[in-house]
């Protein structure tokens, strides 16, 4: 027989977190609008760059060129992607403190990006990294979330020793 979880047990809780990444995400790239001049680097240390750029594709510029579909397949993906998540987060118990931070950043990430996306036809970028010539694609705030909150999904999946199902949650 399974067992209703209460949504004040879950990893719902984590929800917080996912907003506070929204609200420093869309932030962060306002001020990078409002303040930097498109594709003009400004150094702050010599490995990293404030430099406002576009991306109309996915990670690393996947898809940019596709002539504007891809914007609207993003937007579904997105979409999908964070309703499986919040049922995710539902579906975890609160006890599992970083399987549920994960979720809450790589869900913070989709929304940042995803209302970029739909609002802006395109993500805003703006922190540069490189290294002798050798340059990183440029992120931002949700880039950055999404790929803690996966780094952090990775290690409860690899070193998390709690098995305890929902349905065994009471």
């Amino acid at each position: 027989m399974t067992k209703t979880l209460k949504t004040g047990a879950s990893a719902l809780h984590w929800l917080w977190l996912s907003l506070l990444v929204i609200v420093l995400d869309l932030g962060s790239k306002y001020l990078a609008d409002s303040l930097l001049t498109y594709a003009n680097p400004v150094p702050l240390l010599p490995v990293f760059d404030l430099t406002l750029l576009y991306n109309t594709g996915a990670a690393f510029s996947f898809l940019a060129g596709a002539g504007g579909w891809q914007r609207w397949l993003f937007v579904a993906i997105a979409m999908g992607m964070s309703a499986f998540l919040l049922h995710w987060m539902y579906r975890t118990p609160r006890s599992h403190y970083l399987l549920g931070v994960g979720l809450a950043l790589v869900l913070g990430g989709a929304l940042g990006n995803l209302y970029d996306r739909t609002v802006h036809g395109h993500v805003v970028d703006f922190i540069s990294l490189h290294w002798e010539g050798y340059y990183f694609p440029a992120f931002n705030i949700a880039d950055t979330a999404i790929t803690l909150g996966t780094i952090a999904l990775l290690v409860d999946m690899l070193f998390s020793r709690n098995d305890t199902t929902v349905e065994e949650q009471k």
